[in-house]
């Protein structure tokens, strides 16, 4: 089952099970890929939609997005704000792979290193894109960018 018929079906069980915060946050899932949906579409107005890649792009982005906000609202002293977005983090991970060990980006890593041929800071491009082509959804590609740098460097 793809994602978007898995979001679709935890949100009629949400609506039946009357969930209200898991509600919310699954429309919010729901309106983030049809927005992308609407921004991907071609001059002649065809359009299938986007595939699994980009709704774990999209999901990954939202639970950044709200574990921000929630070191903001900590930082603001407002706790109960802080966790709602936890909850809703929660959700969201719901539909997103396994996150890797760090010992397990390490490796994933060095493989694509390897696998690529990469010499140079110049070949960085080369291994993101392999990595986020196998592991998208499993790795914050925030953080491995600079543990690439730091080997090719």
């Amino acid at each position: 089952m793809d994602l978007r018929t898995q979001i679709s079906t935890e949100l009629k069980s949400a609506m039946k099970n009357r969930e209200a915060e898991r509600l919310s946050t699954l429309r919010l899932i729901t309106a983030a890929i049809k927005d992308r949906d609407i921004a991907s579409r071609g001059e002649d107005g065809e359009n299938t939609g986007v595939g699994d890649p980009e709704v774990l792009q999209i999901l990954g982005k939202m639970v950044k997005q709200r574990q921000e906000s929630a070191r903001a609202y900590e930082e603001g002293g407002r706790l109960e704000l802080a966790d709602r977005e936890r909850s809703e983090i929660t959700v969201i991970e719901d539909f997103l792979p396994r996150q890797l060990t760090d010992a397990e980006v390490e490796t994933v890593v060095s493989a694509a290193i390897a696998e690529t041929g990469a010499t140079s800071i110049r070949d960085m491009g080369r291994v993101m894109g392999l990595l986020k082509g196998k592991y998208t959804g499993q790795i914050d590609f925030g953080a491995v960018g600079p543990m690439i740098k730091a080997r090719l460097g």
